[in-house]
């Protein structure tokens, strides 16, 4: 799960518009509860411009994951421990988090971390 980081007050940020299918938004506002959705899209962008920048911080701690499971990556993942790239087909590790979400894990993040 995403966590809300704040960066910037509202007041000091640009306006910019954006077009979004009427689907889509209603999705984002269900999805993004109290958070509202316009946090829940700048959450999205600065995680995509983390992760392909390489200026990846991670969001998850050892504390947060409950167990782990074995599986195989289908596409390329990213471990939320230690932001190791885990290529598609490359074993790894599911790890459930103490919010119930399943998480991707490098095969060595359970003991390094």
């Amino acid at each position: 799960m995403m966590r809300t980081l704040t960066r910037t007050a509202t007041t000091d940020m640009e306006v910019t518009s954006i077009r979004l299918e009427r689907e889509l938004k209603e999705k984002l506002k269900e999805l993004s509860g109290n958070q509202g959705y316009q946090a829940l899209i700048r959450d999205v962008l600065w995680n995509y411009v983390q992760q392909k920048s390489g200026d990846y911080r991670p969001e998850f701690s050892l504390s947060d994951i409950r167990a782990s499971i074995e599986a195989v990556a289908q596409q390329e993942e990213r471990c939320v421990l230690t932001g190791k790239f885990i290529r598609p087909d490359e074993r790894m590790l599911l790890g459930l988090t103490t919010s119930g979400d399943m998480v991707p894990l490098s095969l060595e993040s359970l003991s390094h971390s």
